[in-house]
């Protein structure tokens, strides 16, 4: 992990060191940041391609699957020769390739109430990526518990939700505010309900893009708010929402 910007890093990441709101400073930031993706599928890869390209210091990724032939069409760094391999491995080289200035690990294994705690603990963002509400929720409750930063997606059909989560922040709502029970994982299930491959990635990207922004301090974020896309029809709207009486976040 390179922190020092020598000329080789100042040519890599130059397109974005212009930028006012990042220059050398931000992009110091960005190279010592830590960032947790739970996940490795059609919002996985685009988180983890773009901030491996943006120069995140270190990032984790935790899943257990393998690609399979119908993850092709949504999860972009996968290729046919590599069905039936384990994800975060053929992750972790092709991230590697993209940019050998970052380090890489990876948990191949499911993210469970015994080893989230061990898994979280040493990175600053924690970025969700998966495709079943009990992870999510379960997220939720221990990134609120140990007051880390919790950026949320979820895909189906043509749509997407983002959420942000900074739960150093003691006003902060959280995921339970929002729903007034736990959703079915029915809801998130592509091989049942169906999803337009281009949905992953807008999501992903924009998930991605609320990472940077939280490592450089910049702009407006969602947090108390969620982001409703629909693609289908071009319809993006913020809905706002607050603590809710009794929940877990009060």
């Amino acid at each position: 992990m390179k922190k020092i910007l020598d000329r080789k890093t100042i040519e890599r990441y130059s397109r974005q060191i212009v930028l006012k709101d990042v220059g050398a400073i931000g992009q110091k930031a960005i190279l010592s940041s830590k960032v947790l993706i739970i996940g490795a599928g059609g919002l996985g890869c685009p988180i983890a391609d773009y901030l491996t390209r943006a120069g995140v210091g270190t990032i984790g990724i935790a899943d257990f699957d393998k690609i399979n032939l119908s993850n092709i069409h949504r999860q972009s760094l996968y290729e046919t020769k590599d069905v039936g391999k384990f994800k975060v491995e053929v992750l972790k080289k092709k991230l590697n390739l993209i940019n050998p200035l970052i380090k890489i690990k990876t948990f191949n294994k499911k993210i469970t109430n015994q080893n989230v705690k061990k898994i979280i603990k040493n990175f600053d963002i924690i970025v969700d990526g998966s495709d079943n509400f009990k992870t999510k929720f379960l997220l939720n409750k221990f990134c609120f518990k140990y007051k880390k930063k919790l950026i949320l997606g979820a895909i189906s059909k043509f749509d997407g939700h983002v959420f942000t989560f900074n739960f150093k922040n003691k006003k902060e709502p959280c995921l339970r505010c929002f729903y007034q029970s736990e959703p079915t994982d029915e809801i998130l299930n592509c091989e049942q309900e169906g999803i337009l491959g281009p949905i992953a990635g807008i999501v992903g990207n924009l998930q991605s893009n609320e990472v940077l922004k939280k490592i450089l301090k910049i702009g407006t974020d969602l947090s108390g708010s969620i982001l409703i896309i629909n693609l289908r029809n071009l319809n993006f709207r913020k809905v706002k929402f607050s603590k809710k009486k009794n929940c877990i976040c009060v």
